[in-house]
């Protein structure tokens, strides 16, 4: 009989103990920040000046460029393909939703594509 109760205990420990495991943990791995952001690369327009600087890809979508933008005043009016991390912005003042942190700078054309 003990030895009944003595499992059906052990049974309730784990049960209890297993509920209340994290199944998702809320760090993100190590090396990344906490907002959500994803690698990609775009192409599309550059515009802008003095380390403000856009682009806005064929479909019409526009990304706030920021980071290492020393490299982007000679490519602006030009087509070109930044690869870097993305993040969303709640922001209400930016007219852009979404950041482009410039990790890489390719050259595609001396002028930009004009159809969407």
């Amino acid at each position: 009989m003990s030895r009944i109760i003595m499992l059906v205990l052990a049974l309730l420990w784990s049960t209890a103990w297993l509920q209340s495991q994290d199944p998702y943990p809320q760090n993100p791995p190590s090396g990344r920040s906490g907002a959500k952001s994803s690698q990609t690369s775009v192409e599309g327009c550059l515009q802008g000046s003095n380390g403000n600087f856009t682009l806005t890809d064929n479909s019409g979508t526009t990304y706030q460029l920021q980071g290492d933008t020393s490299k982007l005043s000679k490519h602006v009016g030009h087509d070109v393909q930044i690869t870097g991390s993305t993040s969303s912005s709640n922001a209400a003042s930016s007219n852009s939703g979404t950041t482009l942190t410039v990790d890489k700078v390719k050259h595609i054309s001396e002028s930009c594509k004009t159809s969407k």
